[in-house]
């Protein structure tokens, strides 16, 4: 692109505009390193002033994300979504023109004292099923999802496969119906090692821990859920 240096729009603010428009266009992906300081003087013909306060611009913007010693990059596409514990993963990627998949990567049953969760006083001293599924966005890992539910009201879950929306499986299925959640809380914790594997990030990578029990229409408990969400592709918002 060639700027207008005739133009009241600044250097910077033009570079900005076209570094947008190249992004929306697909020229530079979600997740991709875009060319180096050096590289974008050359092109624009500007200073390395001009072309640092574009970036920086454009990062406090949240459209590209330095890492350091790698470089910078075009911030991954992110799921956002309300805070409001009624609506499903699939709801909110299908929300957010992406394609959620998910699959199973723990089911198991716990016996009374096994469980190690502040609560665990909710199950009454009944065995629970620990379901961890890893879910996805266009393929991508977004929650390393755990839910506990009482055994004796969901023994049925260790035969589903679980791939889609668990809410839809309950209501078109079971006449479970989702009520509301109680006791919900976001926490900002680390990866840690179990985690990175899973959800293909760093251990030292910021993760939100949403906590939250799930409650049907009638008050009965379905679910206590501890989901670890990945901070860089996922946004939560407040406003209706």
């Amino acid at each position: 692109m060639k700027l207008n240096t005739n133009s009241t729009i600044t250097l910077f603010d033009q570079i900005e505009s076209d570094l947008k428009e190249k992004i929306k266009n697909g020229i530079y992906q979600p997740g991709q390193k875009i060319p180096t300081e050096t590289e974008l003087i050359e092109a624009y013909g500007v200073s390395r002033i001009t072309i640092r306060r574009a970036i920086e611009d454009l990062t406090k913007e949240g459209i590209l994300t330095k890492k350091q010693g790698k470089g910078t990059f075009v911030q991954d596409k992110k799921i956002i979504r309300k805070i409001s514990h009624t609506i499903s993963f699939t709801e909110a990627c299908s929300l957010c023109s992406m394609t959620a998949s998910s699959y199973v990567s723990m089911r198991k049953i716990m016996q009374p004292g096994e469980l190690n969760i502040p609560e665990s006083d909710l199950f009454s001293g009944e065995s629970v099923i620990r379901i961890q599924r890893i879910r996805m966005a266009d393929g991508v890992p977004v929650i390393c999802e755990n839910n506990y539910f009482p055994c004796s009201r969901f023994a049925f879950l260790l035969n589903e496969s679980l791939d889609g929306s668990l809410y839809q499986l309950l209501e078109n299925k079971y006449d479970i119906h989702i009520g509301c959640s109680h006791n919900s809380y976001i926490d900002v914790t680390y990866a840690g090692k179990k985690l990175t594997e899973a959800l293909s990030i760093a251990s030292s990578e910021p993760v939100f821990l949403l906590s939250t029990e799930m409650y049907d229409t009638h008050n009965g408990l379905i679910h206590v859920g501890k989901h670890y969400i990945v901070g860089s592709r996922y946004r939560f918002y407040l406003d209706d």
